[in-house]
């Protein structure tokens, strides 16, 4: 038994100590409390005392964070967010300043911030200068095995540059993946789910929060509403009402296998009162007409101009009975709030004048069937697969989805374009990604960060992006980022940061004696050899169940099943990897 033992079982959260004998012995000690390391992380930040700015460069790479629109300032707010390298998940609380017209970054360092956090809510309010509230959201544990999630509520007073805890009883349970929205002087909040080690549970009640009283009240909506559901759109009417689209669910169907839904239904939450306390609620299913998202989980929200929401990105999941293969999108839709319609956002192109006027009649014929296309329904999406080799090897695709008609003009409006005026640059545009954080000021949408994947490798990006919604002419590059460079930590790495990690406590001469002992109990074990040439998936199946039960006579007869599954494939991995 090998080093591969030791950096397979590190994976799931578990030191393995190996006794100096003929018999191993293995220990398992899970994660710290959660709990205890939150507090950890907030007396550290307990010690700061003064408000400090620092002018810095773009925040890292992250996903699942805020992005807000500053209500009176040319600024935008991040804060939050989460980042993995293949090994390890930080998780943050830092908050950054991004300034529109200088296009630059500054670090804010406030007093007593909320703890590090991720999939949390934060909603503006237009009062005392601007506040930024926060609700719920995870912590994860470094092997993102473990998850505590926040019921916490905060308000970050923009003008004083202040955080305040708002301790309201009868709030809504710890959760993530939830919706919170700001209207009419009350925070409304819908959703989201709850993971724990052993069972997950995914929410559809409702809560709002008064700023006026600082209370909360939960509502019972007359009506049928939606299912339970997280990562939903939700946005507020003129007149006071809440729309919710779509989101992502998972039910158990059996011990050890659940199945997702993209959700793809619709609906409005109407008040109905006059606003006093006792207000009603009541659900209604909306049938809009136009066309529809694509079904997708993980996609961004914003509300835009001319009374319009939008999405942005996302990603459709196929999962297969091993893995799970992922089509990212970097695509906009609208819905139109006052006509109850979904429409595809569509780029104009900035030179449209100019070839309409350079090709004559021919030009002014297309230009009028460009009227035609914006107003009737795309005849059917077109994918676009584009393939980007790292430095590493690895072969990046990216799926691209766009609507089929304009996408045919496209093309041939610039290779008609190329012909004229020799080469021409190709359009700008944000990578799919799913997860990334928007927010729309003047008009203007804002779109940072997010993730894709490809294969095994997750790819957490930091560029910011920006397109004039009136407009929608271009994309404008702000921060570049070439996710390539990206560093990426392979799982046959993990016992290389073990020993860095370890070593502080003086653990590297055990260390060294557990590699000796290990080569030569390794000499008196012999495990299913790897045949020349064979594949990683050839070498699993012809071995699964060898594995499963070397897994299972070290892990006890208590341990779930799922688990000594996934602990016997990483051993068979690493043992393949090492053997090859």
């Amino acid at each position: 038994m090998g080093k591969f033992w030791e950096r397979t079982l590190v994976l799931y959260g578990v030191l393995v100590v190996l006794c100096i004998s003929r018999n191993l012995c293995l220990c398992f000690y899970f994660q710290e409390d959660l709990e205890a390391l939150i507090a950890e992380f907030q007396s550290l930040d307990a010690k700061k005392t003064q408000v400090i700015e620092t002018a810095c460069p773009p925040p890292s790479p992250r996903l699942n964070g805020s992005l807000s629109a500053h209500p009176e300032k040319d600024e935008l707010i991040l804060f939050g967010g989460e980042y993995f390298n293949g090994q390890k998940t930080y998780l943050y609380n830092e908050l950054y300043v991004y300034n529109i017209r200088k296009n630059s970054w500054t670090k804010v360092e406030i007093p007593n911030p909320p703890p590090r956090r991720c999939a949390h809510q934060a909603a503006v309010v237009p009062a005392a200068g601007g506040q930024l509230w926060v609700f719920g959201g995870e912590f994860a544990s470094p092997n993102g095995e473990q998850f505590y999630h926040y019921k916490d509520l905060w308000v970050l007073h923009l003008a004083t540059k202040t955080w305040e805890q708002i301790k309201a009883s009868g709030g809504p349970s710890g959760r993530s993946g939830h919706r919170m929205v700001a209207c009419k002087r009350q925070l409304i909040l819908f959703g989201g789910f709850h993971e724990s080690a052993r069972d997950y549970i995914y929410y559809n009640d409702v809560y709002a929060f008064n700023l006026d009283s600082f209370t909360w009240s939960k509502l019972s909506p007359s009506g049928i509403g939606p299912a339970p559901r997280s990562g939903c759109q939700m946005a507020t009417t003129p007149e006071g009402s809440v729309i919710i689209y779509g989101g992502y669910s998972k039910q158990r169907i059996k011990k050890d296998v659940d199945k997702g839904t993209l959700h793809t239904d619709m609906f409005l939450l109407k008040a109905e009162g006059s606003g006093k306390e006792e207000e009603k609620w009541a659900w209604s299913r909306l049938n809009p007409s136009g066309v529809k998202p694509t079904p997708r989980s993980g996609f961004a929200v914003a509300v835009g101009p001319n009374n319009r929401s939008l999405l942005f990105g996302g990603v459709h999941d196929e999962e297969e009975e091993e893995s799970i293969e992922g089509d990212f999108f970097n695509d906009i839709y609208f819905y139109d709030i006052g006509k109850n319609r979904w429409f595809p956002g569509q780029l104009k192109g900035p030179k449209s004048e100019k070839r309409k006027r350079r090709r004559g009649r021919q030009g002014e014929a297309e230009g009028a069937g460009d009227e035609e296309v914006e107003k009737q329904a795309p005849q059917g999406p077109v994918e676009i697969v584009k393939e980007v080799v790292a430095e590493d090897g690895t072969v990046m695709t990216i799926k691209q989805v766009i609507s089929g008609p304009a996408g045919e003009k496209e093309r041939s409006e610039s290779e008609e374009e190329e012909e004229e005026d020799g080469a021409l640059s190709p359009q700008v545009e944000p990578c799919p990604r799913s997860n990334a954080m928007l927010a729309v000021k003047h008009g203007v949408l804002y779109v940072y960060g997010g993730m894709f994947e490809v294969g095994d490798r997750q790819f957490t990006l930091s560029d910011l992006y920006s397109i004039d919604l009136h407009k929608m002419e271009e994309w404008k590059v702000l921060v570049e980022m070439d996710p390539k460079a990206q560093e990426w930590l392979e799982e046959s790495e993990s016992d290389e940061e073990e020993d860095d990690t370890e070593g502080a406590e003086g653990g590297e001469e055990e260390e060294e004696s557990s590699e000796e002992e290990s080569e030569d109990e390794e000499g008196e074990e012999q495990h299913p050899s790897v045949q020349p040439d064979e594949k990683h998936a050839d070498y699993l199946s012809r071995t699964e169940q060898y594995w499963i039960k070397l897994a299972r006579s070290n892990m006890g007869p208590d341990a779930k099943e799922k688990k000594v599954v996934k602990v016997a494939h990483a051993m068979a991995k690493t043992f393949y990897e090492d053997s090859v």
